[in-house]
């Protein structure tokens, strides 16, 4: 198990090594110069020069990505002397160190991962994706939980009443689900039930999780401007988890335990949930894993419709700007949910199925 663990654990560091290669090479030779950006057009060439020195753009592509990969990591090499030095370890920048290891002016220290600066507001890039993955992870766990209780019961009735009306009408649903694209489901959705039937719903074309207050200032729990984003991101997920649930469970019912099972006189609910089900679930379980790390993706469309206040709106406001450390930060940060979340899979798997151990 301890072998397993360490092995997944290596794989996944080479994952984000190759998505933090990616991500640099690509948003550094991009065009567009990041200190025009903060200064305007009209700024004087010292002060483009002195953004570019601060931003470590004066030097060679490799020394960047070097000094990129060294704020990232955890623990990192800084010097402790020189302000002027490339390496040099700044508070203002990567906040509450703890120092390891001391040889001259050179410093090995452990930090949080440091993912730069933005562009136009100048705040710290962990701060802002941190704002928004609050309400971006609370719009994808209620998205995913609608998808998966509600799309494993219609599965379980889908495959015990096989080829009835239920079960075709779950597959024209289901067909629907998948084809439709995210942002055409969100826009649809916020006209019928926030425009079209608004008086019935009380919904809310647009809006986030928290209201302010017009008279006095505060702010308050809106939890309806919940139910719409939700509803829309869950749709998809909720199509494949039908099917899967479905298929798998008639594919588990055919097999020599299930009728050991019925031969022994147990109920059909007690074989279905006790036995069947469990077995059942190995690919929800893979579909489940898939889809939460990209909901945390595709939440970008449906949070510009309904502006929601998510990491999905800082994606787009930072591409609108240009404003590259915050994409590159949202990239990375996705990709490491997305690897912890594999990670985790594979312990799911054998916990499961008996017929699969981890060794």
């Amino acid at each position: 198990m301890g072998h397993f663990i360490l092995k997944r654990l290596w794989y996944g560091i080479l994952v984000l090594f190759g998505v933090i290669v990616v991500v640099f090479f690509l948003f550094n030779i991009l065009p567009g110069d990041p200190a025009r950006m903060m200064l305007g057009q009209r700024a004087d060439v010292a002060s483009v020069d002195a953004i570019n020195k601060d931003l470590g753009r004066d030097k060679p592509l490799p020394l960047q990505f070097l000094n990129y990969l060294n704020d990232l990591s955890p623990v990192s090499i800084h010097n402790t002397s020189n302000k002027d030095n490339f390496w040099f370890l700044d508070p203002t920048k990567y906040g509450k160190t703890l120092k390891l290891l001391s040889v001259g002016n050179s410093v090995l220290v452990l930090k949080e991962p440091y993912l730069r600066r933005s562009y136009q507001s100048k705040r710290n890039v962990t701060e802002i994706l941190a704002e928004g993955f609050v309400n971006t992870i609370i719009l994808a766990v209620v998205a995913m939980a609608f998808a998966i209780l509600l799309g494993i019961s219609i599965g379980i009735i889908c495959a015990i009443y096989k080829n009835s009306f239920i079960d075709r009408a779950a597959l024209v649903f289901s067909v629907l689900g998948m084809s439709l694209p995210s942002f055409f489901v969100a826009i649809l959705n916020a006209w019928i039930f926030a425009f079209v039937l608004v008086r019935y719903t009380g919904l809310n074309m647009s809006g986030s999780l928290y209201g302010v207050d017009d008279f006095g200032g505060g702010t308050y729990l809106e939890l309806k401007n919940l139910i719409l984003p939700a509803f829309t991101l869950g749709i998809r997920p909720l199509a494949i988890i039908v099917e899967l649930t479905r298929n798998s469970l008639l594919e588990v019912m055919t097999q020599d335990y299930i009728r050991t099972a019925k031969a022994k006189g147990l109920s059909k609910p007690r074989i279905i949930l006790k036995h069947a089900l469990k077995n059942a679930l190995n690919p929800v379980v893979t579909a489940v894993s898939g889809w939460l790390a990209s909901l945390l993706a595709g939440a970008v469309f449906v949070e510009f419709v309904f502006d929601w206040k998510g990491i999905g709106v800082v994606i787009v406001g930072a591409l609108d700007k240009y404003d590259f450390p915050v994409v590159m930060g949202a990239v990375l940060f996705i990709s490491i949910i997305l690897i912890i979340i594999n990670f985790f899979v594979d312990i799911i798997y054998g916990l499961l199925d008996p017929r699969i151990r981890l060794q």
